[in-house]
């Protein structure tokens, strides 16, 4: 398609952005409105499924509902010349998934920010019953000023329509950060959107994908079989806490992790607010470097370890929590019963005269 081009009269290309597997990423112009949009514009191939048109049309609309600071806004759908094309917020910046190639690994200080923002973007999507699916750092948007915002809402679930011989191609389009259940070939729900959010915390913190292969089919296995290198062996000096969170994000039965991404985004803010205390603090001093590390104890050993650790937050001294009212009606028994004494002494000495 050629820049320049215009999709339904109304939205001129202007540069192309991206392009992958199943579409091309256009900055375009909205000449209705004036303003800049990103324009997304699917395979031909992917228009000729009436299934497939008709989900597409299903989720582009539920997507469309979502209004969320971090969740990239779907403005307009529609079709030109044989082509699908969603129209949708322009976001200045990257994805996530350049920053990891071009930074490494990110210190706990500087992923966590962001991992929060997902979550929050995807537990608000979890909440309006919508599962994204295909979370990956791709479609993770980050701004210059650090913003995040998740897209492609909706696509990977009307990508399922397709007919068998192409889903193997488009369904393995992200199989690093599939769900065990997903690449099972089972039902997604937001807990297997909360393990895709694991690989890629597990990815910017040690700068690495937890599994990596050849091929679809052993990174099918890999997610169901194996455990990934716990965080303190890849990550020397990081909080064992931690590795505990992200353990049980990664694990491979669904109903051992976070039930939605809200309660992963939670359970981070609450770290994150914990580490910035001098008691948790973890800053790059603190670590000691690679090549000073003596020899690490065994994966058991290093479990126990970590299942004996509880995140605590330093405090200071607690006010005083006085219930004023209960002392004030304690005062009060305190003088009647005083106040009786020289009554009872009267009567006692009326009926019992002292002998003289």
């Amino acid at each position: 398609m050629d820049e320049n081009r215009f999709l339904n009269n109304r939205y001129q290309l202007v540069q192309q952005l991206g392009k992958g597997g199943m579409a091309v990423v256009y900055r375009a112009r909205d000449q209705l409105l004036e303003r800049d949009v990103a324009i997304k514009v699917l395979r031909e191939d992917y228009s000729r499924s009436p299934a497939f048109l008709e989900r597409f049309r299903q989720e582009a609309r539920a997507a469309a509902n979502l209004s969320h600071p971090n969740i990239v806004t779907v403005h307009d759908f529609g079709m030109d010349d044989g082509q699908l094309f969603i129209v949708m917020e322009n976001v200045p910046g990257t994805d996530l998934k350049a920053m990891i190639v071009k930074r490494g690994r990110f210190t706990p200080a500087e992923a966590l920010p962001l991992l929060i923002q997902a979550c929050a973007g995807i537990g608000y999507a979890h909440r309006a019953g919508l599962v994204h699916c295909d979370v990956k750092p791709q479609n993770l948007l980050v701004t210059p000023d650090l913003r995040l915002k998740v897209t492609d809402f909706g696509i990977a679930r009307a990508l399922a329509t397709i007919q068998p011989d192409e889903q193997s191609e488009i369904v393995w389009g992200s199989p690093q950060y599939f769900a065990p259940e997903q690449a099972a070939g089972g039902a997604p729900a937001p807990a297997s959107d909360v393990y895709s959010l694991g690989v890629i915390m597990y990815e910017m913190l040690t700068g690495s994908l937890p599994f990596q292969a050849s091929s679809a089919t052993q990174l099918a296995r890999m997610h169901l079989d194996l455990e990934p290198p716990l965080l303190t062996e890849m990550v020397p000096g990081i909080s064992p806490v931690l590795e505990r969170i992200l353990e049980k994000v990664l694990s491979k039965e669904p109903s051992q992790r976070y039930r939605t991404a809200d309660q992963l985004g939670r359970v981070l803010l609450n770290f994150g607010d914990a580490s910035q205390a001098p008691s948790l603090a973890l800053t790059p001093e603190a670590a000691p470097p690679v090549s000073t590390v003596q020899a690490q104890p065994s994966r058991e050993q290093t479990r126990q370890r970590i299942s004996r650790t509880q995140p605590v937050a330093a405090q200071g001294p607690e006010p005083l929590d006085i219930d004023w009212v209960s002392i004030g009606l304690g005062l009060l028994m305190v003088v009647a019963v005083l106040g009786l004494i020289p009554f009872w002494m009267w009567v006692y000495f009326v009926y019992n005269p002292p002998i003289r």
